[in-house]
């Protein structure tokens, strides 16, 4: 039987890196940047700190006194924000399945709900990334809101940028784990 591994070659995986890449310095470029540069202030969706009212509402205020703003956030949900979410968590969970998460966790083997949530965790990016995507839109777009809205936000910013976080760590934990040499643990 051929294993998952085999089947995701490095070329794919490299592909979807400079997909990823791509589209990143194509938001950063052309949406995060100029909408700093016009109005001297982060997008929500780009600050690693968590925020939380006041901040929404400050972005509100801003965003109305500058609808060329709101249209360059709405143009980015439309545009690279769209595709980023699904390119990276293609590359995070192509990543997992390379690697082949397990081995032993405090030398013991490691159970398959922990394997089935490492492979989950690109997923639970994805969707928190399209939530806020779809929550920012909401919010500042123009049209009716949500009541929720406001108060999920950054609840889904955070679960993002968490969920992210503990991905990418997990994967330098394998790829340590794959290169470590191996520890015999034979008593002499």
């Amino acid at each position: 039987m051929i294993n998952a591994s085999s089947r995701i070659p490095a070329w794919g995986i490299a592909l979807l890196a400079a997909i990823c890449l791509g589209v990143f310095i194509w938001m950063l470029t052309g949406y995060v940047l100029p909408f700093k540069d016009m109005t001297h202030a982060a997008m929500l969706e780009a600050r690693l700190s968590r925020y939380g009212a006041t901040e929404i509402d400050a972005m509100r205020g801003l965003l109305e006194r500058k609808p060329e703003a709101r249209d360059l956030l709405l143009a980015m949900h439309r545009g690279p924000d769209l595709i980023l979410p699904a390119a990276l968590t293609a590359l995070l969970l192509s990543i997992l399945i390379r690697l082949q998460p397990g081995g032993h966790y405090f030398n013991r083997p490691m159970h398959p709900a922990m394997i089935a949530a490492i492979y989950a965790l690109p997923f639970v990016y994805g969707f928190s990334d399209y939530a806020e995507n779809i929550l920012t839109t909401n919010l500042f777009g123009g049209g009716a809101e949500w009541m929720f809205a406001q108060a999920i936000l950054p609840w889904a910013s955070s679960l993002k940028f968490a969920s992210l976080s503990v991905c990418i760590i997990v994967i330098l934990r394998f790829l340590a784990y794959r290169f470590a040499p191996p520890v015999d643990h034979a008593e002499p």
